[in-house]
């Protein structure tokens, strides 16, 4: 998915990713690529505002129907304009899919446990329980223990299919706008920004804020770049800090992805943590490399690509 790129190629690209999982985000998106009017108001918008996932649950936000047909999306986008604009500009996309973890367990199960969990981006920080799901990862195996809900990724290759559940000795992350799970509003767009056909996805979602909300975990409001030497000085008590990440590099601009990738390297090899990745293709070229799937994510440890994933989870590929 193209972030800080040409808007028509944008909206295209996101209909080609969004095509196998809603059908009608896939039709809304060819309909802005295609609708002259529209685009021309996103291009009132800041480049990292235009982006599709955001400006749609935006107008969910404000009344359009969906799963619907095109012109329901660009009735409200028009029609209650000032609204739609107030809301992409005061809101992100803080998605905080947890089927994620489904293909970041097996990355997690290679390191010596305890772990000491940092997500960078970590929004409502949903994603830092992945001790508390049961996996399955058809056909090479599952991995029970946790409980919460069975997380699922369709599986090939060699997958290290983990032989005892994870152990999390602490769990902490960093986010610009961290979100509160006790705050109905903030849990409420979160449940917005789920795509319109995903009624499992939905579900999972309110499972994951209950098993938050029994333990909050430690979320800091900061810039990654300040927060993460003082983090990992109070992760690293507690077990093997881990950094990890999630569709989140892809909101930074060039100059800082190629900051963090520094960042991290240099931690890395300092001894101060491991380094889970898993962005989209062309996020992180020096980790990635350029023969990406299409619709793939690089999940990566220690800049390392390890496999090819689904970016909400569903598909793991794991490289031999």
């Amino acid at each position: 998915m193209l972030l800080y790129d040409d808007v028509i190629e944008e909206y295209r690209d996101f209909a080609s990713y969004a095509a196998s999982d809603s059908p009608c985000f896939e039709e809304w998106a060819t309909g802005v690529a295609d609708d002259p009017e529209v685009l021309a108001w996103l291009e009132t918008l800041p480049p990292i505002k235009r982006q599709p996932n955001l400006v749609f649950a935006a107008a969910r936000w404000h009344g359009a129907p969906a799963p619907a047909p095109y012109d329901s999306l660009r009735r409200v986008l028009l029609e209650r304009e000032p609204d739609v604009r107030e809301t992409v500009m005061s809101r992100a996309t803080q998605t905080n899919e947890v089927g994620r973890l489904a293909t970041l367990a097996p990355v997690m199960g290679l390191l010596e446990g305890p772990l000491a969990l940092i997500e960078v981006g970590a929004s409502a920080g949903l994603c830092l329980f992945p001790d508390r799901y049961d996996y399955a990862w058809p056909p090479l195996g599952g991995l029970r223990g946790g409980g919460a809900a069975l997380l699922t990724a369709e599986a090939t290759g060699p997958l290290p299919v983990p032989a005892r559940p994870l152990e999390v000795g602490w769990r902490g992350g960093v986010d610009l706008n961290p979100l509160d799970v006790t705050d109905p509003d903030a849990m409420a767009w979160l449940e917005t920004l789920v795509w319109p056909e995903q009624d499992q996805r939905r579900e999972r979602l309110r499972t994951a804020v209950a098993v938050a909300r029994r333990e909050p975990p430690a979320l800091r409001r900061a810039d990654l770049f300040d927060a993460l030497p003082a983090l990992l000085d109070e992760a690293a008590p507690h077990g093997t800090p881990v950094v990890f990440h999630s569709a989140v590099v892809a909101y930074l601009e060039q100059a800082e992805r190629d900051r963090f990738h520094d960042l991290m390297t240099g931690l890395v090899s300092e001894g101060r943590c491991r380094w889970i990745s898993n962005e989209g293709r062309g996020v992180l070229p020096r980790v990635s490399g350029s023969h990406v799937p299409t619709g793939r994510f690089v999940t990566a440890l220690d800049g390392v690509p390890l496999a090819y994933s689904h970016g909400h989870g569903h598909a793991i590929d794991w490289l031999s």
